[in-house]
């Protein structure tokens, strides 16, 4: 009895202890205004993890852009390189919106087109509550995967850049690219060196509001509609 009852306690700790080796499933994305550090909730939107984890092992987003910043609002970028071109991308995904996570300041999520099911390799970082993103019974919303655990204050500042017309995209493109340089799972990578300082952003012009525009796909016109 006092064997099974040992055995049973030593199992128990050995799984505690790979449980504690595993810890949280984060990615680290390194820009050129510095690095922040996304929790992803693969229990909460598994094929969205799964989809993002296997664009990140592939190299999907180096060198690619936040080709969409909205003061206030959220930065998507992550499917459109540094010669303004859209990448190759696999088929889309089911829409995990029904998960339960919400569109709260600091979220990240799976940016996609008018359609519901269209999300492939973009994704967006909200930078405010954005409740218009979230479902409801009438409409489809946005599939929240991750959450900025650590830099958060790079996303800021992301998200201050001086934007207008660049390349293909007619309004909220930054005026000097901020390019997302690599993209890291960090039990895959050592930790990084300390990042050279952000280059410095104006403040967003007082009383200033961003429009409640959802985030699309990269050829989709941004339009004021609300998500569907």
């Amino acid at each position: 009895m006092k064997y099974s009852r040992s055995l049973f306690a030593l199992c128990a700790l050995s799984l505690s202890f790979a449980a504690l080796a595993a810890g949280p499933e984060r990615a680290r994305v390194t820009t050129s205004y510095g690095s922040f550090v996304i929790e992803l909730q693969r229990d909460r939107a598994p094929l969205t993890v799964e989809n993002f984890v296997g664009y990140v092992r592939a190299g999907q987003y180096t060198n690619t852009l936040f080709h969409r910043v909205i003061s206030g609002f959220l930065i998507q970028g992550g499917g459109v390189g540094t010669d303004l071109k859209a990448k190759s991308v696999g088929k889309p995904i089911p829409n995990e919106a029904g998960n339960g996570l919400k569109n709260l300041r600091g979220t990240v999520g799976l940016a996609r087109a008018a359609g519901p099911h269209t999300g492939d390799c973009q994704f967006f970082i909200n930078v405010a509550d954005n409740a218009d993103l979230d479902p409801l019974p009438t409409r489809w919303g946005y599939a929240v995967f991750g959450r900025v655990v650590e830099g958060m204050e790079v996303v800021d500042r992301i998200s201050v850049a001086p934007t207008g017309s660049m390349g293909p995209f007619k309004a909220d493109a930054p005026l000097q690219p901020v390019v997302i340089e690599k993209v890291e799972l960090i039990s895959d990578t050592p930790p990084p060196a300390p990042a050279a300082p952000a280059p410095a952003n104006p403040a967003p012009p007082a009383g200033e509001t961003a429009p409640a525009t959802p985030p699309g796909g990269t050829g989709e016109a941004q339009s004021a509609t609300q998500p569907k």
